[in-house]
């Protein structure tokens, strides 16, 4: 992922938030902030053959601390248009794949438990259900929780 898909990178962010079960942001970042937080070695598109980004996925490290630097938390998403099609599938494979080469452990994020869909697609990736983290934030003025999902390398001891 580059600066050549920032524009549909932030549009399918943008079309996650607008769903309203995607993430606590109400709104996508610029390019330039999206790029400074995310690891580059850890950034995937799925592209169509037009070159049509059809999905991303991207971690940030969950701390600065050094007993964490094998820990991120990850986002996906996937353009509605392009659901259904396995593209989620694709992506967390290939954040696996550049995490588990780099030496990280644990894959986590947080998923709002009406996101039915994308729990469904990363238990079928191999993460597993911590916990729910009740009334964890307001969106929108609605207090939401959150599922805790981790992926504990079987790779990396």
């Amino acid at each position: 992922m580059g600066a050549e898909h920032a524009e549909q990178v932030l549009a399918i962010y943008q079309l996650g938030i607008d769903e309203g079960n995607a993430t606590f942001e109400t709104a996508a970042p610029t390019w330039e902030q999206f790029d400074a937080a995310k690891l580059p070695a850890h950034r995937s598109v799925a592209v169509d053959d037009t070159g049509k980004v059809l999905g991303w996925v991207a971690a940030v490290p969950v701390s600065d601390r050094c007993a964490y630097a094998g820990v991120v938390e990850h986002s996906v998403y996937v353009h509605p248009a392009a659901r259904g099609q396995g593209i989620g599938g694709v992506l967390l494979r290939a954040l696996i794949a550049s995490t588990e080469a780099a030496g990280i452990w644990t894959i986590q994020s947080g998923i709002f438990p009406e996101n039915a869909s994308s729990l469904a697609v990363h238990e079928r990736a191999g993460f597993r259900v911590i916990g729910t983290r009740e009334r964890i934030g307001r969106h929108h003025g609605v207090w939401r929780d959150v599922v805790l999902i981790e992926r504990r390398s079987p790779a990396v001891e």
